[in-house]
């Protein structure tokens, strides 16, 4: 088959093409294009350009028509959250001495809500230090293995209010310990049992030092029992003591330091246990109902 064609303007440019058959029954192949002519072109660009703006314009207006603005105010302190019919979040009254090394008592709250596995220590009344904020870290890692609890989810907020301006040491750590375990459980600490103790990560009780002041300030508040880490629930010191002799015509003298054993609980007027491990110190301080 042999073709020719061509464009030719009749109510717009329309191809027109006439085919001669070189072999009979075969099928032509073929595309024919007509160009229209520039002005006509760039017409039609334009027309195209102003549509698309048009719709966009269209898109835009409906969109603000029906749309609206959101804006969410986040508090200075995370807003209180219920988990299985329970608030998370638990406080307990933890022994203390001032800078007078006087005993006296602060309460520690925890409160646990969803999160990203965060640690907060509040400082809106005191200051924490260093080995006070590990101690929150490590209560934490230490209640979520003790309970089997997942709390990468959620964030824990520790608090303490006492009579002082800041708080070092990791002597609440034990208790913090407690605490979340009671916040994530929902199981209730016990009243007129206090704790005190550094907390380990394998949840063992490490010493602390100020336990005799903090036993006689807990003993005046009506506290029946404070637990103790191991060896500290008696003051083991020496007396020094001069010791004379008479040999002779003559006297020799000299000092001597007697051991002397005093027991805490003697001195305070409660009764003070030595705890070993966290485990321990849960059977005297959260209900088992």
């Amino acid at each position: 088959m042999r073709c020719s064609g061509g464009c030719r303007e009749e109510n717009g440019w329309r191809p027109v093409l006439s085919c001669d058959a070189v072999h009979p029954g075969s099928a032509p192949a073929f595309m024919l294009t007509c160009n229209l002519p520039a002005s006509e072109v760039v017409s039609v660009k334009k027309g195209i350009i102003l549509a698309m703006i048009l719709l966009l314009v269209g898109f835009f207006v409906g969109f603000m028509a029906n749309s609206k603005t959101t804006i969410v105010y986040e508090s200075d302190c995370p807003r209180e959250i219920s988990f299985g019919g329970h608030t998370m979040k638990a406080e307990i009254t933890v022994p203390a001495v001032d800078e007078n090394k006087t005993g006296l008592e602060a309460m520690l709250y925890v409160e646990i809500v969803p999160g990203k596995g965060r640690i907060f220590a509040n400082i809106d009344r005191m200051l924490f230090e260093e080995d006070t904020q590990n101690s929150f870290r490590t209560a934490r890692d230490v209640a979520a293995e003790k309970t089997g609890i997942d709390v990468s989810g959620y964030d824990i907020i520790y608090t303490i209010e006492t009579d002082a301006t800041s708080i070092e040491g990791p002597s609440a750590g034990a208790a913090a310990t407690v605490a979340t375990i009671s916040a994530l459980t929902g199981k209730d600490i016990k009243d007129g049992v206090l704790i005190t103790g550094a907390i380990n990560h394998d949840g063992t009780i490490g010493r602390v030092s100020n336990v005799l002041e903090k036993a006689i300030a807990a003993g005046k508040s009506g506290i029946r029992t404070m637990l103790v880490p191991l060896t500290q629930g008696s003051i083991d010191k020496f007396e020094t003591k001069r010791y004379c002799e008479d040999i002779g015509t003559s006297s020799i003298c000299q000092n001597e330091d007697i051991p002397k054993t005093t027991s805490i609980s003697e001195v305070a007027g409660l009764e003070v246990v030595e705890v070993v491990t966290i485990d321990d110190a849960l059977e005297y301080l959260l209900d088992t109902d």
